[in-house]
């Protein structure tokens, strides 16, 4: 249903194309439109800080990262985005470990962890998908295998992180990956049974790694042109609600032409002479304003018919060298009231430039700008600038 209604939204849209080139289409804070599987992928690496906690250790120092615990590593991964909150990626980390026995038992050993991570971006499931946030805070868990290359063992590797990634460019990003791992307790080949009894439990026997992965990833798309960011999808809702204001305004605009050209029917067939036109025009037009409407956001006239009620306008103040005064409005219900005040003011000019170019003089022309309000219904009739003769 909201697929139909979105298709009129645009329909109506279309008719009136002056206003909709102008019109900023609302979007969705939390929907993106559906990318390519070629799209949204990345890849990366850095050094890996690692720090032993194994089942057999006795009076080691608990410090991370001490000459008993600590290694350097590597590690190097490619992943792909499904949507901007859910991501997975396959990583591969190792190069060293330790055997942490005692204070002077901590000997080094050769291993490779390789595991299947599924991502969830918290920020973007609670804040909206913004391309342009400095910083993602990115939770995740994964499943692998890890191997020992010196006594041969191969263990299921359970993981569990916080992935922090720090936006330095479109396609480039720092990353900070705070990391667990746990395996079985005879992975680092200490005669060690998996599973210790304490009165009545047993408790499993974990071989584990705390650490820290530095680095940079590479966000790309394996197609030619292809995406490494996501477009939000229209608000369908806010769309509708948008052209109802525009057909509005139109509808409006309409009506005043309507009444318009009844006025000088009215007019010629009262048979009245130029002069008393002119003394019955001065009537009309003193107190008298014009409306020209604009688009949301924009300083722009969205429909140049509202021009014809200010030519005539303009043509009556060139005759008789009055001044006009053109006064702008914003809406309030967007943007702050300093946005606004400016927005208004731009209308104003908008306006003015017009009526120069109609040949009234620009030292007649008095600008005024009312900010924010919210005096007509419906709202879009907010944003415009109101044309009257002094």
């Amino acid at each position: 249903m909201k697929k139909i209604l979105f298709v009129l939204a645009l329909a109506g849209l279309g008719t009136s194309s002056a206003m909709a080139q102008e019109a900023e289409i609302p979007t969705s804070k939390y929907s993106v439109v559906t990318n390519s599987f070629w799209d949204n992928w990345f890849a990366g690496g850095g050094l890996s800080l690692e720090a032993a906690y194994t089942s057999q250790e006795s009076g080691v120092s608990k410090m991370p990262f001490s000459d008993k615990r600590g290694t350097i590593g590597l590690n190097a991964f490619v992943g792909k985005w499904a949507t901007p909150n859910v991501g997975f990626r396959a990583k591969f980390e190792g190069i060293w470990s330790r055997q942490t026995n005692t204070e002077k038992s901590h000997p080094l050993y050769n291993t490779l962890n390789s595991h299947v991570d599924v991502l969830i971006n918290a920020s973007n499931l609670v804040c909206g998908y913004n391309e342009n946030r400095v910083w993602n805070l990115i939770p995740y868990v994964g499943i692998g295998e890890i191997h020992n290359f010196d006594n041969g063992n191969d263990n299921l590797s359970l993981q569990a992180g916080l992935l922090n990634n720090f936006r330095i460019n479109d396609r480039l990003q720092f990353f900070a990956d705070l990391k667990v791992m746990g395996t079985d307790g005879d992975f680092d080949g200490a005669a060690n049974d998996k599973w210790v009894s304490y009165g009545q439990t047993q408790f499993h026997h974990w071989d584990k790694k705390l650490g820290v992965d530095l680095g940079l990833t590479y966000n790309f798309s394996w197609r030619k042109g292809g995406k490494t960011t996501w477009e939000k999808a229209p608000d369908v809702e806010a769309l509708m609600a948008l052209n109802k204001e525009q057909m509005d305004a139109l509808n409006q605009s309409l009506k005043e032409q309507q009444d318009e050209n009844a006025q000088l029917r009215k007019l010629l067939a009262s048979k009245t002479d130029t002069k008393a036109t002119v003394v019955e025009n001065s009537k009309e037009f003193v107190g008298t304003a014009a409306s020209v409407f604009f688009n949301i956001n924009s300083a722009k006239v969205a429909s140049r018919k509202d021009l014809v009620n200010v030519k005539e306008l303009a043509e009556y103040a060139k005759a008789n060298n009055t001044k006009i005064v053109v006064t702008g409005y914003a809406d309030s219900k967007t943007g702050s009231a300093e946005y606004n005040q400016q927005l208004s003011q731009k209308r104003a000019e908008t306006v003015a430039n017009e009526l120069v170019k109609m040949g009234v003089n620009r030292d007649n022309i008095i600008t005024e700008a009312m900010g924010g309000v919210d005096n007509l219904s419906p709202f879009s009739y907010n944003r415009r600038a109101t044309v009257k003769i002094q």
